[in-house]
């Protein structure tokens, strides 16, 4: 096996030959010299950067729904022009996601973060100085791919730099800012607009990026060495190509296809996205064959614990994202809450998902299915919780009941379920498997909100009464509440089978180890 997990284990084994996490844990622990904790304070410093540019990131991809409305008033701009808006960036940051992860464990990650965040930068400058909206447009395109050069590169850091027993710990934090951004994009985007601060509006939600972005280009800079290249080959640029252009193909009919009915040319990109994914699959495993640099290294692409996390992942998200965003559209549209109410009430679900990932993350990798498995558990009591009382329409703050549930089976399952992912890779591929996870994890949100957001609309009727569109969201819960119905079933026997190490780890205890 040649996964990470087994390159980083120090721990002394049973009399089996299992190392079980906990063993690798506290050795690692144990084996924290003076030197090595002055390195991994400076780790810790430059995580701190790392983490501010993904906070921006997702600030930045929340905030600018609230700008949409006065940013089609000041341009008299088409509602397809709005939308691209959108669109473009999703685009550009899904297809590139995999490819600059993997460039950055060629080209160096720290080189291509630095790059990236420089991007993101001046693409943000670029929109709120945008004099007509394809300028805005081609602005949000290069800001989407300059945030897929950078943010793969947070994780790969992370997973390479950090000690096992420290990694968890650090992907908690990394989740709990992810979460703090998701938070703070409406209430941060609502308070600006309303101020309109030195006359210029809307503008001020992607000018605000530049001083929080430039405090993390200089502090990465000075506080994270330049790390070494870890793949010294050649980067696979044709499959970098297929994967990209697949994505796209398949992220493009999911964001438009209801919209525009769902036409044939749509359909077809479909077919033509499964084709290019086929055509890359098959290119990894042939360069593997010829020794070869891949794009994403075959042994992942056979690593059965690998791909079903991946799977996983696309599950979690494609259930928890579609949710979310059609309960903010029943709650405005069908209940008339205004979007200050609203986003009051789907506070919870971040609030809760930040506690979660930041207690559960200390954890480091102890118990990392059974964690997963209460995430799902979580997941699926607090969907089906809200799907009763979504019908007390009269009393909108009991759904902070289960939008806490909810949020705290996403902060557990997501911060374990990284992990177990990651302790798959290779320290030297970690901005593939990084890069990897991130682009399932976004085709997940598309996937969801597309599917959902079918069954939502389809279920309304022509009267606008809010209780059709409570029913609606009612039947759209259905289909979150079956996955993580399945995700609990699959999970089950991977936490039963940790169980079980975890009862042989203690059995086969040195005496010195079972004292307190």
């Amino acid at each position: 096996m040649t996964s990470a997990k087994v390159s980083q284990k120090p721990a002394q084994a049973s009399r089996k030959g299992f190392v079980h996490p906990e063993a690798d844990q506290e050795a690692g622990e144990q084996a924290l010299g003076s030197k090595t904790m002055l390195s991994l304070q400076r780790h810790w410093q430059a995580a701190c950067f790392l983490f501010g540019a993904a906070f921006i990131n997702l600030l930045d991809t929340t905030i600018v729904n609230l700008a949409l409305p006065s940013i089609q008033a000041e341009f008299s701009a088409t509602d397809t022009a709005i939308q691209w808006v959108l669109v473009s960036y999703i685009l550009a940051f899904a297809g590139g996601l995999l490819p600059f992860g993997r460039f950055g464990d060629v080209f160096g990650r720290r080189k291509l973060f630095l790059w990236g965040l420089a991007g993101f930068l001046a693409s943000s400058a670029l929109c709120g100085l945008a004099p007509n909206m394809e300028t805005l447009i081609a602005a949000r395109l290069f800001k989407g791919l300059s945030a897929a050069i950078m943010l793969p590169q947070v994780l790969a850091i992370v997973h390479a730099t950090f000690p096992a027993h420290e990694k968890g710990k650090a992907i908690g934090y990394l989740a709990m800012v992810s979460s703090l951004g998701a938070l703070a994009g409406p209430l941060i985007g609502g308070a600006i607009i309303s101020a309109d601060f030195f006359g210029l509006g809307w503008r001020m939600i992607f000018l605000i990026n530049l001083p929080i972005g430039a405090i993390s280009f200089f502090g990465v800079l000075l506080s994270l060495k330049p790390l070494p290249e870890a793949e010294t080959r050649k980067p696979d640029w044709l499959g970098a190509v297929l994967f990209a252009g697949g994505t796209i193909a398949l992220m493009y009919p999911l964001i438009e296809g209801r919209s525009r009915g769902w036409p044939l040319e749509i359909l077809v990109l479909f077919v033509i996205s499964l084709l290019l994914i086929a055509l890359f699959w098959g290119r990894q495993h042939k360069l593997a064959e010829r020794g070869r640099s891949q794009l994403v290294p075959a042994n992942l692409l056979q690593s059965p614990r690998f791909l079903s996390g991946l799977a996983k992942t696309t599950l979690l998200f494609s259930g928890l994202a579609g949710s979310v965003v059609i309960l903010a559209i029943v709650l405005q549209t069908g209940l008339e809450h205004s979007p200050a109410s609203a986003g009051l009430i789907l506070a919870a679900h971040p609030l809760a998902a930040m506690a979660a990932s930041l207690s559960t993350g200390r954890l480091g990798a102890r118990h990392l299915q059974k964690r997963i498995l209460f995430g799902f558990a979580a997941l699926f009591l607090g969907m089906l919780l809200m799907q009763r009382l979504i019908a007390l329409e009269a009393w909108p703050l009991v759904l902070w009941g289960p939008l806490t549930l909810i949020g705290a089976g996403a902060g557990t399952a997501i911060v374990a379920l990284f992990q177990s992912i990651l302790r798959e890779v290779e320290a030297s591929d970690a901005g593939a498997g990084s890069g990897a996870l991130q682009a399932l994890q976004q085709v997940g949100i598309a996937l969801g909100i597309a599917i959902l957001g079918q069954i939502y609309f389809s279920s309304l009727t022509q009267a606008d009464a809010p209780q059709l569109h409570v029913s609606a969201f009612q039947n759209v819960l259905w289909l979150p509440i079956a996955i993580y119905a399945g995700l609990i079933a699959i999970s089950l026997r991977a936490a039963l089978k940790e169980s079980s190490s975890d009862a042989s780890f203690e059995a086969h205890k040195s005496p010195d180890q079972s004292r307190p």
